[in-house]
Formats: C-alpha cells, sequence, structure tokens
C-alpha cells in the first residue's frame, strides 16, 4: 500500500495504515456470498507522528465512534463491487476525515434576531394560535 497524501505538508506513512477485506453485506448475488469485496482500512492514530497532538485529539473527537481499543481508526467501505475501488473509496474518506481535524472549528459568533425577524416570528405565532383558537367548538 502507498503512502496518502493528505496536503503538501502531510503524508500518513503506508506502514501507518492496514486494511483486510471480507465479504460484502447486501444484495449482490453469488458475486457477493463468494467475492471478498468489503475493505476494512486502519489507521493507527496513536502510532502515527505524522499528525500533531492537537490534531491527533481533533480527530479522536470526530471519529470517537471509529476509534478501537488500541487507538487505530477503522473506516469500511463497500460502496463498488470491486476490492480496489473500495480501498480507494476508504483512503478517500480518511483523508477527508483527517483533513476536517486539521483545522480548528470556528467559534460562533453570537447575534441577535433582528426587529423585523422578531416581529415576523410573533405575527407567525399570532396567526397559528388565531387557527386554533377558530377550530374550537362554541358553546352556545
Amino acid at each position: 500500500m502507498d503512502d496518502l497524501p493528505i496536503s503538501r505538508r502531510i503524508v500518513i506513512p503506508a506502514a501507518d495504515l492496514s486494511w483486510s477485506a471480507a465479504t460484502s453485506s447486501g444484495p449482490g448475488g453469488q458475486n457477493v456470498n463468494k467475492v471478498a469485496t468489503k475493505v476494512d482500512l486502519r489507521f493507527d492514530l496513536e502510532g502515527t507522528t505524522a499528525l500533531r497532538e492537537e490534531v491527533k485529539g481533533r480527530l479522536r473527537r470526530l471519529a470517537a465512534n471509529r476509534l478501537d481499543k488500541e487507538g487505530r481508526v477503522m473506516i469500511t467501505s463497500q460502496a463498488t463491487r470491486d476490492q480496489s475501488r473500495n480501498l480507494e473509496d476508504a483512503r478517500e474518506k480518511l483523508a477527508a476525515l483527517i483533513k476536517s481535524a486539521l483545522y480548528p472549528p470556528k467559534k460562533r459568533k453570537k447575534t441577535r434576531p433582528s426587529r423585523g425577524a422578531k416581529e415576523r416570528r410573533l405575527k407567525a405565532k399570532k396567526q397559528h394560535a388565531d387557527k386554533k383558537r377558530n377550530r374550537k367548538s362554541v358553546d352556545w
């Protein structure tokens, strides 16, 4: 397996990646039952030296449900009927996940709703209340 380029500066070495193949699930008949096309790609997050600690921390949070006990990120792909394309798909998924962890999330700026927005919201609430009030049966 080749190294996985993430950006111009960051390349994940092939030694930090491992993969295995298994039979895929879902429809596909004999091909699904016979050929191991599903790919499980594992990235050794704890053991890699290619990423800084703050990037590793963000990646741990982003991929929390994909981490195993040894600290490896597991990416699965069974989108196609071809093992090599599934491997490329899994590598692309991992690269996208790492790219999203490279930069810290932007801080949210506090904003207040405008006066017009408040008026529109209150007008809609009033109309909704009137509609419900009109449904009520009148007791003569």
